[in-house]
């Protein structure tokens, strides 16, 4: 099943499954990979299913469990969520050809934990800021286009870096390649806290961004994140409104409300209202990826003496929201700030 043109998708979920999707109905060799036994048995048997206002169509192709898969890998796109990284490295690093890689395509910085794994010469970065749901088992809606980026950790420019952006060009014609993919990553973790703050009341994404009573709570998770990254000598990245010049220390207010006015317009235009982060909380009920994607940013701000209370204070609600001690509601937003 497995061959030297094949793209596995690990995890088939809403940033894999819609990748992957545009890929398959492209003609290239994917397979789809997924640890949830109701998704793959209904890719397997009625097809993956992508549905939204960017495209209506259904793919046929295979669709693994993790300890289904046998061969090698060679080329791979993780999408995972963040915190079930290790686990599917667990299952795909023995599988991987010595000359094979492992693209992240995924929100925080889990290259750092695929790098130490398998080496950074096997990593690549990516960046994609789409919004995406799985809505049914076998069944993903792609709310809109947003940012895609692809580069190498160390800032060159490869042959197989040209070949994955022609790849991920055929999801989103407007991908780009950069030198500076940490600069990206650190700029959709800025981002991510805010989006992780709007998780924290029941509404939308633009909504809370909206709303001005909130506003100075949610630039400061933002300009803690800004601050951490450029302890580490990142030069953070702009993308669809986010503007990491407006969260520096060097920043007005003024500038930080435009850059969320922008912010407010681009989600505004989704068909996905609401984040991920809400969808695991008041939908799937589960754990959400607040210890793998945001309580970094805290851990190594305190590695630099960067403070970043706010970061704190969030990863604590999100926990509160997730064991039932809180609901999500304005009120548990106002206990951020």
């Amino acid at each position: 099943m497995l061959g030297p043109e094949s793209i596995v998708v690990w995890g088939a979920g809403a940033m894999g499954g819609s990748v992957g999707g545009w890929l398959a109905r492209q003609g290239h060799d994917v397979v789809f990979v997924d640890s949830d036994a109701d998704h793959v048995e209904a890719i397997r048997s009625r097809g993956l299913r992508i549905t939204g206002p960017v495209d209506e169509f259904a793919v046929h192709g295979p669709c693994l469990l993790p300890e289904e898969v046998d061969g090698v890998l060679r080329t791979v796109l993780l999408c995972v969520k963040a915190h079930h990284t290790a686990g599917a490295l667990d299952d795909l690093a023995p599988l991987l050809h010595p000359q094979g890689f492992v693209v992240s395509v995924q929100n925080g910085l889990n290259e750092r934990i695929i790098a130490d794994r398998i080496g950074a010469e096997r990593t690549v970065g990516c960046f994609v800021n789409f919004g995406a749901d799985v809505v049914a088992a076998g069944c993903v809606m792609r709310g809109n286009r947003g940012a895609c980026v692809v580069g190498e950790l160390n800032g060159t420019v490869t042959p197989r870096l040209r070949r994955l952006h022609s790849l991920l060009r055929i999801f989103e014609p407007d991908a780009v390649i950069t030198e500076n993919i940490w600069g990206f990553l650190w700029g959709k973790l800025a981002y991510g806290s805010m989006l992780f703050g709007t998780a924290l009341a029941d509404a939308s994404i633009a909504s809370v961004l909206g709303s001005a009573r909130h506003r100075a709570v949610l630039i400061g998770l933002a300009r803690e994140a800004v601050a951490v990254a450029r302890a580490y000598q990142v030069r953070v990245e702009g993308f669809d409104g986010f503007d990491p010049r407006a969260f520096g220390s060097d920043a007005t207010d003024e500038d930080a409300h435009a850059s969320l006015d922008r912010l407010v317009a681009f989600n505004a235009r989704s068909a996905k209202s609401h984040s991920g982060v809400w969808r695991d909380l008041a939908v799937r009920r589960r754990r959400t990826e607040v210890d793998a994607q945001i309580a970094p940013i805290a851990e190594l701000g305190a590695n630099v003496g960067v403070s970043t209370p706010l970061t704190v204070r969030l990863v604590s609600l999100i926990h509160d929201v997730e064991e039932g001690r809180r609901q999500q509601s304005w009120e548990t937003l106002d206990a951020l700030g």
